[in-house]
């Protein structure tokens, strides 16, 4: 059974179009709530909700909140906050789930809900079709003396910030260091550069006001092209971008940026070095050169399906605490349950105060396969797994390529559209085989 309403990272869409309204909110914490009742054995429950910068997080907020209460649940409001903190509150303020508003790297207008567990991990998907058949039942308000209550956590930043910079070696220091933040005008603007200045940087900000309407506008994770002009203006010798909810990682020195897959493979080889290392999980897209170095140095190293949950499935299985995205999605599990963009830099940054050194010093040893990418946007009915021409090409390039690169097919989970990718060594090779197998697929008339 597939689920209505979540995706890979909870429910998430146009503010004002379903499932992004106040009506869809208050159902949905209804029907969460119900479900949480359900598992406990005296009925209490609690949940801590946290958003980003958006304008439309206010209205959200009061939705989710009048949700949860009506099913007699208490809440607990932290207000903006970085996703990965509130994985963290509700953890260390024994709740029974945590609930993030926020679309992360999207623009202001959309907006998203998603949910964490009282581990601080995200929902299972067998969870998350519960509460989409719970909500099938309707609104139904508890009587009067078994209504929820509300209130808010005091500092909730400042625990999050403390919580931060305990992940960072206690023998170790940022004195010296003179860091860029891009905070995206989102929800880490008043907490990621405290927990850099408390660590001895010296920090200067960018996207650190917010308005409402100005989350991940021009700035973030998601829009580094001028990050390291923006280092160097700065007088930096770092840059960070974070995205709207804090949970991505992209750095920069002035001269160029680095993303996800060399981070990872920083922190890996750090942890390689001192014999801390079980493997490293990536995803489909990881770039086949990361790939290629962990093979040379007999780290093991997995694909997950793309989406940090998955990464997470994989790493759990393992037994692996290191793993992530291209996109900056980093998980460190011995430091945080989930993709923390703030807790990711400092591995970084402990890693070049530890052996001081830079990001193109220690990164120049991997250089990133070229990667070309089409989306090919295909007529209704069409099933791009089932196309033995495409099939019998995409093998035929495989085997050509063997060694030296890679390529990989998908179909996109929200829209209708087949990615896609050829690796390899030589570009002008890599775009004539991502166009020749785009070309087999048939256009949307």
């Amino acid at each position: 059974m597939s689920r209505k309403y979540f995706g890979t990272d909870g429910v998430r869409g146009r503010v004002g179009q379903t499932p992004i309204t106040p009506e869809f909110a208050m159902l949905l914490a209804q029907a969460a709530g119900r479900i949480l009742k359900q598992q406990t054995t005296d009925g209490e429950v609690g949940v801590f909700i946290g958003k980003d910068t958006r304008v439309s997080g206010y209205m959200l907020e009061a939705a989710l909140q009048a949700g949860f209460l009506s099913a007699g649940v208490d809440v607990m409001l932290g207000g903006p906050l970085p996703t990965p903190a509130v994985a963290y509150l509700t953890r260390a303020q024994r709740l029974s789930a945590g609930v993030v508003i926020s679309a992360s790297h999207n623009p202001f207008y959309d907006n998203g809900i998603k949910f964490f567990s009282d581990k601080g991990t995200k929902l299972p998907d067998e969870m998350e079709l519960q509460i989409e058949k719970e909500m099938d039942r309707g609104f139904s308000c508890v009587d009067s003396a078994r209504l929820g209550k509300a209130r808010r956590l005091d500092d909730a930043a400042g625990r999050y910030v403390e919580f931060c910079k305990s992940t960072f070696p206690s023998d170790l220091d940022l004195k010296g260091f003179k860091i860029y933040v891009d905070c995206a005008n989102g929800a880490a603007y008043h907490i990621a550069p405290d927990v850099y200045h408390e660590l001895g940087a010296t920090v200067v900000c960018g996207g650190n006001t917010p308005d409402g309407f100005n989350i991940n506008e021009g700035v973030g994770a998601t829009h580094t092209e001028t990050l390291p002009d923006r280092v160097q203006k700065a007088g930096c010798d770092i840059g960070i971008a974070l995205d709207g909810d804090a949970d991505r990682l992209i750095m920069a020195d002035r001269h160029q940026v680095y993303n996800g897959d060399q981070l990872l493979y920083l922190i890996a080889k750090d942890r390689l070095n001192r014999g801390e290392l079980k493997g490293v999980v990536g995803t489909l897209m990881t770039n086949f050169a990361i790939e290629k170095q962990f093979k040379t140095l007999g780290v093991p190293f997995h694909r997950a399906k793309v989406g940090d949950r998955y990464v997470l499935e994989i790493m759990l299985k393992e037994g692996i605490d290191l793993g992530g995205e291209g996109s900056g999605h980093l998980i460190i599990l011995d430091k945080q349950t989930t993709g923390d963009g703030i807790v990711s830099s400092l591995q970084v940054l402990s890693v070049l105060a530890r052996n001081r050194s830079t990001l193109e010093s220690v990164l120049s040893e991997v250089a990133l396969t070229p990667q070309v990418l089409i989306n090919r946007r295909y007529k209704a009915g069409y099933v791009w797994n089932e196309d033995q021409a495409l099939l019998d090409a995409i093998k035929a390039v495989s085997k050509e390529l063997e060694g030296k690169g890679r390529v990989l097919v998908r179909a996109s989970g929200t829209e209708p559209l087949v990615r896609v990718m050829v690796e390899c060594e030589d570009i002008g090779e890599a775009k004539k085989h991502a166009q020749a197998l785009a070309e087999l697929i048939p256009l949307e008339a």
